[in-house]
């Protein structure tokens, strides 16, 4: 085992995405797609990937296997699983993270006059619970770490006796979590400031990191987490894009480029690779079917962008005068080498390893496909559209139904009709016509006559990933299941706008049948039927 050593003066980004941050409605992602936000997660240079909740479900502790497996090696980050204060959690989540070279087991409990109501025990109980769970995951990993559920609304004084009692069993970080988004950055950094100087056992020197992990509910995530880090913590927990239960988590993008805009201010580092932050948000927003709101600092589309005539002038005169970071800064660039209709494989291929993809044999193959028929609509082919055709190649989810061909008729004349041809996971063909009050809605409804799968279209987002006539367009859209709080996303991409409307659809569908671990697909007559089941998550 491999323990990663820290110095004071480096701030340690421990990533939740992909455990809190897929909690999101609507956010589920597969284990294949775990894996490669992992692996994008690791070139981004954060410290701590939290991978999942292994005792949630059995495909999640095998997403957590995975990424501990692949991801976890000797020089990449520390990969840590999720447990309540509970022995077959924390034995599960040890199952979970064990082939990693750095694993971390994380447990919690309430420790809020709240969180001890619901959990009906006094404050006593929850001390012995913490004892035993911690005591529990230090036998078995070295790395441990202990949050006190809900601290943003936990009494002080019982705060100090939890985290000294955890200390006291082996903890080697503490985690301070806001769970419900309560606090605000004045008041948060004086409780801090007080629990590190009188937790016994843990103050500086003593090799405990302090943590913290805040949401978003008042909108104050971030100010919360910076305010923390001016007093001495040292450790961030955050997702990429904010995302994350209710109104979101810290954002990673925000607390890292802040920490480097204002590096005179803070005097920290980090291990984050700047550059690679807008990729990595993309394949977040798109693997999740989460669309970034345009002004989303950072990353959101207005972020380096200027409208205002004196902006303008001022930022073609200076980007400083306007600009606090640059768009490289974050891996906004233009490509220097121009693709067209006309590029061949070996440019394709250096291009997207220029932008961070490893891609051989079949699979490129089968990218230069899609490159070819895109550049034939399009005089040059930008890195954003690389971007995009890249996650709609490999964002895909389990296909039980994949589109073929779509075929649209609309106008201010007649009705709007659409002909979809699908194939079914066993190979059959259905195709089937439909009329809409448009050619989405057209085609959404034969979509829904082939599969036979019941659900309501929430959300529904388009827009143009570059400039021009001929941009290829992205489409996220959210469905949900009747009578369930559950939500399904799919992400599209085509230079046909009602194409990669489809395809969006179909994935959500694609998402929403293996969410509800659904296994059966029977024909029946000219489509397929698919058994819906409603439960509990």
């Amino acid at each position: 085992m491999v323990t990663r050593t820290y110095d004071e003066n480096t701030v340690i980004f421990f990533d939740t995405t992909l455990r809190d941050g897929e909690q999101s409605p609507g956010a589920t992602l597969s284990s294949a797609e775990k894996l490669e936000i992992a692996r994008q997660l690791s070139r981004l240079g954060v410290d701590v990937i939290e991978a999942g909740f292994p005792a949630a479900s059995p495909d999640d502790l095998k997403a957590v296997q995975r990424v501990a497996r692949e991801v976890g090696t000797e020089d990449g980050p520390t990969i840590c699983g999720l447990a309540r204060a509970v022995e077959s959690d924390i034995r599960t989540c040890w199952e979970g993270v064990k082939d990693a070279k750095k694993p971390r087991i994380h447990t919690f409990l309430g420790t809020s006059p709240y969180h001890l109501r619901m959990l009906n025990i006094s404050e006593e109980q929850a001390l012995e619970r913490i004892r035993n769970a911690v005591t529990l995951a230090r036998s078995l990993c070295e790395d441990i770490e202990f949050s006190p559920m809900d601290a943003g609304r936990t009494d002080i004084e019982f705060l100090i006796k939890a985290c000294a009692t955890a200390v006291e069993a082996g903890a080697t970080t503490l985690n301070i979590p806001d769970t419900v988004g309560y606090v605000i950055p004045s008041e948060w950094a004086d409780k801090l400031e007080h629990l590190i100087a009188e937790t016994p056992g843990a103050g500086p020197g003593s090799g405990v990191i302090w943590s913290v992990h805040c949401h978003n509910d008042l909108g104050m995530a971030t100010a919360n987490t910076l305010a923390a880090v001016k007093v001495g913590v040292r450790q961030v927990e955050v997702t990429i894009n904010g995302i994350g239960e209710r109104a979101g988590n810290t954002s990673l993008e925000e607390v890292a480029m802040t920490i480097q805009t204002r590096k005179p201010y803070y005097g920290l580092r980090t291990n984050i690779d700047s550059t690679q932050i807008m990729k990595t948000s993309r394949m977040v927003s798109n693997y999740m079917g989460m669309p970034v709101q345009p002004n989303k600092a950072i990353v959101g589309a207005n972020a380096f962008a200027h409208e205002s005539g004196i902006h303008q002038d001022g930022v073609l005169k200076d980007a400083l005068n306007f600009e606090i970071m640059t768009p490289e800064s974050v891996g906004l660039h233009q490509s220097k080498l121009v693709l067209g209709k006309h590029s061949g494989r070996h440019a394709l291929k250096k291009r997207l390893e220029e932008l961070g993809y490893q891609v051989e044999g079949d699979a490129l193959n089968q990218v230069f496909a899609r490159f070819k028929h895109l550049a034939d609509t399009k005089k040059n082919v930008t890195d954003a559209d690389l971007e995009a055709l890249m996650t709609d190649e490999f964002s895909k989810p389990q296909e039980y139904f994949s589109l073929s061909d779509i075929q649209v008729v609309c106008g201010t004349m007649g009705m709007p009709t659409a002909t979809i041809r699908m194939h079914n996971a066993n190979g059959e063909t259905f195709v089937q016509s439909a009329v809409g009050t448009g050619p989405v809605d057209a085609s959404y409804r034969a979509v829904d006559t082939i599969t036979k799968a019941p659900n309501m279209l929430i959300e529904y987002s388009v827009h143009s990933v570059t400039e021009g006539i001929d941009a290829l367009g992205e489409v996220t859209v959210r469905i949900g299941l009747p009578n369930s709080p559950r939500t399904f996303g799919g992400y599209g991409a085509d230079s046909d706008i009602v194409v990669a409307s489809v395809k969006a659809y179909v994935a959500a569908v694609n998402r929403m049948i293996a969410g509800m671990g659904l296994g059966d697909i029977q024909p029946e007559g000219d489509a397929a039927v698919v058994g819906i089941t409603t439960g509990t998550d």
